[in-house]
């Protein structure tokens, strides 16, 4: 009799065995069509669903606000244009305006009046008191000071603006003198107004 072979018996060409727990099948093994579920007992992965279709609802409301937004904007533009029109004559010439806002200002220190010629752009009536009372301050300060000015110069007029100059000087009792030069923007709508001072 004769002995059995001591080598592994069969056909040699087997596919490779798998991680244990899993079985190859003829049909999975040769065209790796589907592939095993994973060894670690989690589901496999799965794209996220995509969200629903509803991007013509959200495309219209944006529209809705841009159109709201556009609609309040334009509100708020003619609410400030219909605002700022002024209320009184103004002045019959630009220097004129001046000269009745620097008395007003440094004769009679009445910011009430002042805030009347100045436009209602720049009317601050906060600032206008304001100065009003540094002029009450330096008459409290100073002997007797006196407030003059040379007639107001119109420098440019064009259309419905012009640029105002004159020199405001204060003199004291004990004969101290200051001089103040002032450009005034001066600007008609229903007459002349004062709008800005530098």
């Amino acid at each position: 009799m004769t002995q059995p072979p001591t080598g592994p018996t069969g056909p040699t060409d087997l596919p490779p065995a798998g991680p244990p727990g899993q079985s190859s099948s003829p049909a999975t093994a040769g065209n790796g069509a589907s592939t095993p579920p994973p060894a670690s007992g989690y589901p496999p992965h799965q794209a996220p669903a995509g969200p629903p279709r509803k991007r013509g609802a959200l495309v219209a409301s944006i529209a809705l606000v841009v159109v709201l937004l556009l609609c309040a904007g334009g509100g708020v533009a003619a609410f400030l244009a219909l605002r700022n029109t002024e209320s009184g004559e103004g002045a019959q010439d630009p220097s004129v305006a001046v000269d009745d806002f620097l008395t007003a200002v440094y004769q009679e220190r009445d910011a009430a009046k002042a805030a009347k010629l100045v436009c209602t752009a720049a009317r601050d009536r906060d600032k206008i008191r304001a100065k009003v009372a540094e002029v009450e301050k330096y008459v409290s300060t100073y002997q007797n000071p006196r407030f003059r000015w040379d007639t107001p110069t119109v420098d440019n007029e064009t259309g419905d603006r012009a640029t105002v100059t004159t020199t405001v000087t204060v003199t004291t009792a004990d004969e101290k003198i200051a001089d103040q030069d002032l450009r005034f923007t001066v600007i008609r709508k229903t007459g002349w107004w004062v709008c800005e001072v530098a």
